[in-house]
This record gives structure tokens, C-alpha cells and sequence, in this order.
């Protein structure tokens, strides 16, 4: 399979996530609201036809509920968000993948047809992107690796996508455009998932 998608999560692990979110309603209820999240993401990814690596923030857990033989498991590697997406990029790009796609686990609206659009778009355009409502992306894919895209960025900020999309542009490729989604980071986020 030349498809392959990239999963990011973190570790979950009580006070270790979801923390703007946990600021308001709690460590126990912010991880709650983090597991269901990485189900809906697994179910995303399981449902896409693609090759699954999940990446995890700190380390490897073998008897979780990402089944190994559905998802090869690494761990992150680099000292800030973009070097571990670039690291993770070029690594199945190394493997072999001739479309790539990256997810995280904070979209409570991801689900399988979208990840395959993104690599149908791949086709013939160079990046796929899904832009969310707050500024950054849900998405990203790409058939090359293209290290601008990972440096000088205000991670977690609502620039990301536009300097992302600028990037882009500079270097003249041809980008298709997901539907918007929205990622869920605080409790205004959590009130209008859908998930309470």
C-alpha cells in the first residue's frame, strides 16, 4: 500500500492531556474526554484504506486499544511539534509511501471518508490540507517531503494554516482544500462537540 497515514497522540495519562481543557473541568473528565477522542480517531483511521503508524508522544504501550496489527507504533522524535511531524513524514516517505497524511487526536469530526479524499486529492495535487476553525489543520498530506512546511511555525496558533498555505505557494504547488472541522481544546470546544 503506497498510502500512509500518520497518527499522532499523546500518551493518555491523567493530567498529561487535553490541559487547557482541563483547566475548567478537571483532570479525570479532561482524560475522559481525551479516550473518547482517540476512539473517534481510531475509527477514522481504521475505517481509511492506508498503511496506520501511530506515533505516540512519550512511549510505545503494546496492550492498549490500538490493535498492532492494524497500526505500526513509534514514538515521536524531536525537540518541537513540527520537527516530530517532519521526522514522521520522512520516515514513511522512507518506508516506501508515495502519499502521506498526518492526523492528531483533537477533531471529534474526523472520520474515514475524509482521510481517503485526502489521498484520492493527492492525485493530482501536491498537498492536502483540512483546515480547522481555529487557524491551524486537522490534516495535512502530502506526496513529497516539504521541510518548510515544519519550521518557523507558531505552533498551536491560528496561523498555522495560513502560513502553511503560504509555504505552499512559494514553492508553487498545487493544494486541494478539505472541508473545515473543528478540534477540540477547551471546554467552549467541548460544549459545542457534540461529545457532553
Amino acid at each position: 500500500m503506497d498510502r500512509h497515514l500518520i497518527i499522532f497522540i499523546k500518551n493518555p495519562v491523567l493530567g498529561r492531556v487535553k490541559t487547557r481543557l482541563a483547566a475548567t473541568i478537571g483532570d479525570g473528565p479532561a482524560l475522559e474526554v481525551y479516550h473518547r477522542l482517540l476512539a473517534i480517531t481510531r475509527s477514522a483511521a481504521l475505517g481509511a484504506a492506508c498503511t496506520r503508524h501511530l506515533y505516540y508522544s512519550d512511549s510505545v504501550e503494546l496492550e492498549d486499544d490500538w490493535n498492532p496489527d492494524a497500526f505500526h507504533k513509534h514514538v515521536q522524535q524531536g525537540n518541537d511539534l513540527g520537527e516530530r511531524m517532519m521526522n514522521a513524514f520522512a520516515g514513511v516517505f522512507a518506508q516506501g509511501a508515495a502519499k502521506a497524511v498526518i492526523i492528531g487526536s483533537d477533531c471529534p469530526e474526523i472520520f474515514s471518508a475524509i482521510i481517503d479524499d485526502a489521498f484520492v486529492a493527492l492525485d493530482d495535487h501536491d498537498v492536502a490540507v483540512g483546515p480547522a476553525k481555529d487557524g491551524g489543520y486537522y490534516l495535512l498530506g502530502m506526496r513529497a517531503l516539504h521541510p518548510e512546511f515544519f519550521r518557523n511555525k507558531h505552533w498551536s496558533t491560528g496561523l498555522v494554516l495560513s502560513d502553511t498555505i503560504a509555504d505552499a505557494s512559494k514553492s508553487q504547488l498545487r493544494v486541494s482544500t478539505l472541508p473545515m472541522l473543528s478540534d477540540l481544546d477547551d471546554e467552549a470546544d467541548l460544549k459545542h462537540s457534540g461529545l457532553l
